[in-house]
């Protein structure tokens, strides 16, 4: 499964603090209750509970749709790389998370201003007057 390295460091304190789990279980378990695999509603509640206390309305969506921007975003990332990771059906589904970023239009735009115009050349055998007439001067 791709991660981030970050991930992968979650999860090793996760396991480190809750153990291993019994072969053929969830690695994601409850920690309320019963310990029990972690699913969808679950984790949806544990993300209602964390809104509730940060007065926030986070959702599971968000947090992919986040990390689908930021994988777009990569340079280092194909987007066929991104739609497999995502499970896109379509490249076009993915495309959609293709946004440019007010820093980077930025940095570009002070990048294209700043660099050196290209001197013109012409072939050789060209009258410089004609190129005057022609061209301007």
């Amino acid at each position: 499964m791709p991660a981030s390295p970050n991930a992968f460091r979650y999860l090793g304190s996760y396991l480190a603090a809750d153990g291993l789990p019994d072969p053929g279980q969830p690695v994601w378990r409850t920690r309320r209750g019963d310990p029990r695999p972690l699913t969808y509603w679950a984790t949806r509640r544990i993300l209602q509970r964390a809104n509730d206390k940060l007065g926030t309305n986070w959702t599971l969506h968000d947090a992919r749709h986040t990390a689908a921007v930021r994988m777009a975003g990569d340079e280092r990332l194909t987007l066929a790389e991104v739609q497999t990771i995502l499970r896109h059906a379509h490249l076009d589904t993915t495309g959609r998370y293709l946004t440019a970023r007010v820093e980077d239009l930025h940095d570009k735009l002070q990048e294209h201003y700043t660099k050196p115009r290209p001197q013109r050349t012409f072939a050789a055998g060209y009258d410089p007057e004609d190129i005057k007439a022609v061209f301007g001067g």
